[in-house]
């Protein structure tokens, strides 16, 4: 039986697992610096930045989904963006993604946004799972970011 539920501050742990197996998964096993503390920091404190479901089966945590507030200065109304959402290999298939998205899109509904968005590598299979659910590729949108010394020049022209 899959069951889905807010992570609490006794979660940290198993949220980095995640993170940290999502980044593997993404190839890219050597570059989470989170630590325990910026999650419980971050996540759990009177103005989290963030908020995550954990998905279990059995009682075992087998998933999760991080995920933040967004606004739609178009739309006049709040969305949600999915950061992460990951899956343990060993029960991919079962349902769990499915149930964290239900989720995910049921707290969407509950608190009024317009919209659920996320961001994909282009050559994840997990594409296919989002367009079964009714997700589209936004294809005309390309995603920008500026990060470390680039964003520390930037800020010094400020």
């Amino acid at each position: 039986m899959i069951t889905i539920r807010p992570a609490t501050a006794a979660d940290v742990d198993t949220i980095l697992h995640f993170i940290k197996s999502l980044a593997a998964f993404e190839r890219e096993p050597n570059a989470v610096k989170t630590t325990p503390e910026d999650l419980l920091r971050d996540g759990f404190s009177e103005q989290p930045k963030f908020e995550t479901l954990i998905a279990e089966m059995d009682g075992t945590p087998v998933g999760f989904a991080l995920f933040f507030p967004t606004y739609s200065t178009w739309e006049g109304t709040a969305g949600i963006h999915l950061e992460d959402i990951f899956v343990e290999e060993s029960v991919r298939g079962q349902g769990v993604g499915e149930r964290l998205m239900q989720a995910l899109a049921a707290i969407a509904i509950e608190r009024g946004c317009a919209r659920l968005e996320l961001q994909v590598l282009d050559w994840n299979p997990a594409r296919e799972f989002y367009h079964r659910l009714g997700m589209e590729h936004m294809q005309e949108w390309l995603s920008y970011r500026v990060s470390g010394e680039a964003l520390r020049k930037l800020a010094e022209k400020a």
